[in-house]
């Protein structure tokens, strides 16, 4: 148990390392004004942050995930494997319902580090030498938004956090299982390294497609009052003015990168995961389909 968790959190960061700056675009897109949009696209976006920023501006809000990813990891595997046991049967349902519960509980810590890591990729968008910062990092951004907003400011887009993050734990967990049975992974398999990590991928982008457009509300709530004006008073809200302004297209902004991502940051994941077990491990007790529950960066990777 320990040897997975460990292998979870190593992968985890492999992870965040590859797709934090699809998620820094997506952010970005999601975001922006409608009406004088800054980025045309993905690869303009891309491009912009680059130029102006530096690549550097892609990892902007990077310590945010990272500092949360051991605590992530440590309710995911937890959570996901004791209600497993708990439900008795290892069938696609309780492979769904054991993944639900593992993202609804991650959704405590998952939703405080996603708003600082919001607050940070939006800091000084388009701007490649900033002379002043509100935040210093993701740590100095929580503490701010605490001293000036309390609990409730931390826990800004809680509830969108938990419709999201519930059944997108769910698909993930089963797209996994059912693919990993359908390829027909053995430890004996010359090609079960690229099954899994094939695997992974898919399983990331099944999971993202289920709920996407509640990230993109999660993300304009998280990112409300950043300049000084709060436009939304909630969810309903926010949906009815976004809709309104830019039409249904609004809950797919971003969807492009955040595929984008998806697949690699979830290849990445299995990669380091199996080839930590593969070393960690004797050849008796690796088991090259089942190294452990591994969670998404769904959000969060």
């Amino acid at each position: 148990m320990a040897l997975d968790f460990l292998a979870g959190c190593v992968g985890g960061a492999a992870g965040v390392l590859v797709g934090h700056p699809f998620d820094t675009v997506k952010v970005r897109l999601q975001v922006q004004n409608v009406e004088k949009p800054l980025y045309r696209g993905t690869f303009h976006c891309f491009q912009s942050i680059i130029k102006q920023e530096s690549a550097f501006g892609l990892y902007k809000g990077i310590g945010s995930p990272m500092m949360g990813l051991t605590f992530i990891n440590a309710l995911v595997f937890g959570v996901q494997g004791n209600t497993l046991r708990a439900l008795g049967k290892d069938t696609p349902l309780n492979q769904f319902l054991a993944g639900s519960a593992a993202g609804a509980i991650q959704c405590i810590i998952c939703c405080p580090m996603e708003l600082a890591k919001t607050r940070m990729q939006l800091q000084g968008t388009g701007e490649y030498k900033q002379k002043t910062k509100n935040y210093k990092n993701s740590l100095d951004c929580l503490i701010k938004i605490y001293q000036k907003e309390g609990l409730r400011g931390i826990n800004r887009g809680m509830v969108s956090t938990f419709i999201r993050e519930t059944p997108s734990f769910g698909f993930y967990f089963l797209t996994y299982d059912c693919m990993t049975r359908f390829l027909g992974c053995e430890a004996e398999d010359s090609y079960v390294i690229p099954k899994l990590l094939f695997s992974g991928g898919m399983s990331g982008i099944v999971s993202w497609l289920s709920t996407y457009p509640v990230d993109v509300i999660k993300s304009r709530l998280q990112a409300d009052g950043v300049g000084g004006i709060t436009q939304y008073n909630g969810i309903v809200d926010c949906v009815r003015k976004s809709y309104h302004d830019e039409g249904w297209r609004v809950f797919t902004r971003g969807l492009t990168s955040t595929l984008l991502r998806a697949f690699p940051v979830n290849a990445a994941t299995f990669a380091t995961v199996t080839v930590f077990l593969m070393y960690m491990r004797s050849d008796d007790d690796l088991r090259a389909c089942d190294p452990g529950p591994v969670i998404q960066q769904p959000s969060s990777l």
